[in-house]
């Protein structure tokens, strides 16, 4: 016997459904390495929930526009795209 679908009649947003299309368009591709992702965005996750410490640090004028200007880029305060940068050079 077969189970009923229980997305049947489910009402989609927006955004939902222009997901639904993208699939359906095969714009979306499975993750390659599925685990391997998995694991880097759980460091990710780790990583955002660790307790942080505040510090001074001095920059100058410039530089600071400059950050400030890149992160308005990707959509992210500044503080954290600095955080960002400072952690991928500490674990290098």
């Amino acid at each position: 016997m077969r189970k009923p679908n229980p997305f049947k009649g489910l009402k989609l947003d927006a955004e939902e459904r222009e997901i639904e299309r993208g699939i359906e368009a095969g714009e979306w591709k499975p993750v390659k390495l599925l685990k391997k992702e998995m694991r880097r965005y759980q460091a990710y996750a780790r990583y955002t929930l660790e307790k942080s410490k505040n510090i001074n640090l001095r920059l100058t004028h410039g530089d600071l526009l400059r950050i400030k200007t890149k992160a308005i880029a990707e959509g992210i305060p500044y503080q954290t795209l600095i955080g960002s940068i400072l952690h991928k050079y500490a674990v290098q």
